[in-house]
Protein backbone atom coordinates (compact mmCIF):
# COMPACT_ATOMS: atom_id res chain seq x y z
CA UNK A 1 0.00 0.00 0.00
CA UNK A 2 1.21 3.66 -1.16
CA UNK A 3 0.74 5.68 2.05
CA UNK A 4 0.87 9.75 1.70
CA UNK A 5 1.31 11.92 5.10
CA UNK A 6 -0.10 15.09 5.04
CA UNK A 7 0.74 17.80 8.25
CA UNK A 8 -1.56 20.65 7.92
CA UNK A 9 0.25 23.56 9.22
CA UNK A 10 2.55 21.14 10.73
CA UNK A 11 5.45 18.97 10.22
CA UNK A 12 4.85 15.43 10.91
CA UNK A 13 8.45 14.10 12.67
CA UNK A 14 9.52 10.88 11.37
CA UNK A 15 8.99 8.81 14.22
CA UNK A 16 5.20 9.57 13.50
CA UNK A 17 5.74 8.63 9.82
CA UNK A 18 7.06 4.95 10.99
CA UNK A 19 4.53 4.46 13.25
CA UNK A 20 1.99 4.88 11.00
CA UNK A 21 3.58 2.76 7.89
CA UNK A 22 4.07 0.45 10.83
CA UNK A 23 0.29 0.28 11.68
CA UNK A 24 -1.08 0.43 8.20
CA UNK A 25 1.39 -2.77 7.66
CA UNK A 26 -1.85 -4.32 9.24
CA UNK A 27 -4.11 -3.50 6.40
CA UNK A 28 -1.50 -5.32 3.61
CA UNK A 29 -3.59 -8.52 4.02
CA UNK A 30 -6.80 -6.62 2.61
CA UNK A 31 -5.34 -4.74 0.14
CA UNK A 32 -3.89 -5.01 -3.46
CA UNK A 33 0.00 -2.74 -3.46
CA UNK A 34 -2.45 -0.66 -5.75
CA UNK A 35 -4.02 0.39 -2.62
CA UNK A 36 -3.49 4.35 -1.62
CA UNK A 37 -3.62 5.81 1.67
CA UNK A 38 -3.55 9.34 2.95
CA UNK A 39 -3.11 10.14 6.53
CA UNK A 40 -3.58 13.39 7.50
CA UNK A 41 -2.57 15.27 10.85
CA UNK A 42 -3.92 18.29 12.27
CA UNK A 43 -4.16 20.26 15.38
CA UNK A 44 -7.77 21.58 16.18
CA UNK A 45 -8.45 23.26 19.80
CA UNK A 46 -5.95 21.32 21.43
CA UNK A 47 -6.28 17.94 20.72
CA UNK A 48 -4.72 16.14 18.28
CA UNK A 49 -6.81 15.02 14.84
CA UNK A 50 -5.61 11.96 12.91
CA UNK A 51 -8.05 11.20 9.50
CA UNK A 52 -6.81 8.28 7.62
CA UNK A 53 -8.21 7.62 4.20
CA UNK A 54 -8.18 4.35 2.21
CA UNK A 55 -8.44 4.13 -1.55
CA UNK A 56 -8.64 0.55 -2.85
CA UNK A 57 -10.44 -0.89 -5.92
CA UNK A 58 -12.91 2.20 -6.35
CA UNK A 59 -13.95 1.68 -2.67
CA UNK A 60 -13.13 4.35 0.61
CA UNK A 61 -12.08 3.58 3.68
CA UNK A 62 -12.14 6.35 6.05
CA UNK A 63 -11.92 7.68 10.21
CA UNK A 64 -11.34 10.73 11.63
CA UNK A 65 -10.78 10.86 15.19
CA UNK A 66 -9.20 13.20 17.73
CA UNK A 67 -7.65 12.35 21.06
CA UNK A 68 -5.03 13.50 23.19
CA UNK A 69 -1.95 12.06 21.56
CA UNK A 70 -1.57 11.75 17.55
CA UNK A 71 -0.74 8.11 18.71
CA UNK A 72 -4.08 7.17 20.77
CA UNK A 73 -5.71 8.62 17.52
CA UNK A 74 -4.07 6.64 15.11
CA UNK A 75 -4.63 3.29 17.32
CA UNK A 76 -8.40 4.32 17.01
CA UNK A 77 -8.58 5.32 13.57
CA UNK A 78 -6.48 1.54 13.02
CA UNK A 79 -9.39 0.17 14.90
CA UNK A 80 -12.25 1.96 12.52
CA UNK A 81 -11.58 1.29 9.63
CA UNK A 82 -10.76 -2.48 10.84
CA UNK A 83 -14.44 -2.79 11.95
CA UNK A 84 -16.06 -1.06 8.97
CA UNK A 85 -14.59 -3.92 7.09
CA UNK A 86 -15.49 -6.56 9.46
CA UNK A 87 -18.85 -5.21 9.45
CA UNK A 88 -19.09 -5.57 6.13
CA UNK A 89 -17.01 -8.69 5.20
CA UNK A 90 -19.19 -10.20 2.71
CA UNK A 91 -20.11 -7.19 0.80
CA UNK A 92 -16.38 -6.66 0.79
CA UNK A 93 -15.07 -9.94 -0.33
CA UNK A 94 -14.79 -8.89 -3.94
CA UNK A 95 -13.04 -5.53 -3.91
CA UNK A 96 -10.54 -7.01 -1.08
CA UNK A 97 -7.53 -8.90 -2.02
CA UNK A 98 -7.90 -12.43 -3.07
CA UNK A 99 -8.50 -14.76 0.31
CA UNK A 100 -8.18 -11.65 2.42
CA UNK A 101 -10.40 -13.70 5.53
CA UNK A 102 -9.60 -17.16 4.76
CA UNK A 103 -6.72 -17.50 7.19
CA UNK A 104 -8.43 -15.35 9.97
CA UNK A 105 -9.61 -16.82 12.93
CA UNK A 106 -13.39 -16.34 13.49
CA UNK A 107 -12.74 -14.23 16.85
CA UNK A 108 -11.70 -11.57 14.57
CA UNK A 109 -15.28 -10.92 13.57
CA UNK A 110 -16.87 -10.22 16.47
CA UNK A 111 -19.22 -7.24 15.08
CA UNK A 112 -22.21 -8.58 13.23
CA UNK A 113 -22.03 -7.95 9.95
CA UNK A 114 -25.06 -6.24 8.55
CA UNK A 115 -27.24 -8.57 6.47
CA UNK A 116 -29.57 -6.16 4.45
CA UNK A 117 -29.43 -2.32 4.20
CA UNK A 118 -33.20 -0.35 4.97
CA UNK A 119 -33.29 2.40 2.64
CA UNK A 120 -36.19 4.65 2.63
CA UNK A 121 -37.10 6.69 -0.33
CA UNK A 122 -38.01 10.37 -0.38
CA UNK A 123 -38.48 12.55 -3.81
CA UNK A 124 -38.88 16.39 -4.06
CA UNK A 125 -38.93 18.63 -6.62
CA UNK A 126 -35.41 19.96 -7.51
CA UNK A 127 -35.00 23.91 -7.87
CA UNK A 128 -31.81 25.41 -8.99
CA UNK A 129 -30.34 27.76 -6.74
CA UNK A 130 -27.25 28.84 -5.75
CA UNK A 131 -25.20 26.30 -3.15
CA UNK A 132 -25.87 29.70 -0.18
CA UNK A 133 -29.51 28.88 -1.03
CA UNK A 134 -29.29 25.24 -0.27
CA UNK A 135 -27.18 25.68 2.84
CA UNK A 136 -30.20 28.02 3.56
CA UNK A 137 -32.47 25.66 3.01
CA UNK A 138 -30.81 22.68 4.89
CA UNK A 139 -30.60 24.75 8.02
CA UNK A 140 -34.32 25.58 7.65
CA UNK A 141 -35.31 21.89 6.98
CA UNK A 142 -32.81 20.75 10.07
CA UNK A 143 -31.00 18.27 7.62
CA UNK A 144 -27.21 17.44 7.78
CA UNK A 145 -26.97 17.77 4.10
CA UNK A 146 -28.99 19.10 1.01
CA UNK A 147 -29.49 17.92 -2.70
CA UNK A 148 -29.75 20.69 -5.07
CA UNK A 149 -29.02 21.82 -8.85
CA UNK A 150 -26.33 24.39 -8.62
CA UNK A 151 -27.96 27.41 -10.84
CA UNK A 152 -24.48 28.33 -12.63
CA UNK A 153 -23.44 25.11 -13.61
CA UNK A 154 -26.65 23.18 -14.10
CA UNK A 155 -25.17 20.02 -11.59
CA UNK A 156 -26.60 18.23 -9.67
CA UNK A 157 -24.92 18.94 -5.88
CA UNK A 158 -24.70 18.31 -2.24
CA UNK A 159 -24.14 20.80 0.97
CA UNK A 160 -23.40 19.45 4.21
CA UNK A 161 -22.71 20.31 7.66
CA UNK A 162 -19.24 19.38 8.70
CA UNK A 163 -18.14 18.32 12.14
CA UNK A 164 -15.80 21.65 12.50
CA UNK A 165 -18.68 23.50 12.20
CA UNK A 166 -18.40 24.93 8.49
CA UNK A 167 -20.22 23.65 5.46
CA UNK A 168 -18.86 21.61 2.30
CA UNK A 169 -20.11 20.80 -1.04
CA UNK A 170 -19.58 17.96 -2.96
CA UNK A 171 -20.05 18.48 -6.63
CA UNK A 172 -19.32 16.04 -9.68
CA UNK A 173 -15.78 15.65 -11.52
CA UNK A 174 -15.79 16.51 -14.81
Amino acid sequence: MKIRIVGRQMDVSDDLKELVAKKLKKFDKFFNDNAEAVVTFNRRHNQECLEITISANGTLYRSEEKNETFNNALDECIESIERQIRKNKTRLEKRLRAGAFEAMDSKYFDVEEEKEFHIRTKTFPFKPMTPEEAILQMNLLGHQFFVFVDSQTEDTCVVYKRLDGDYGMIMPEK
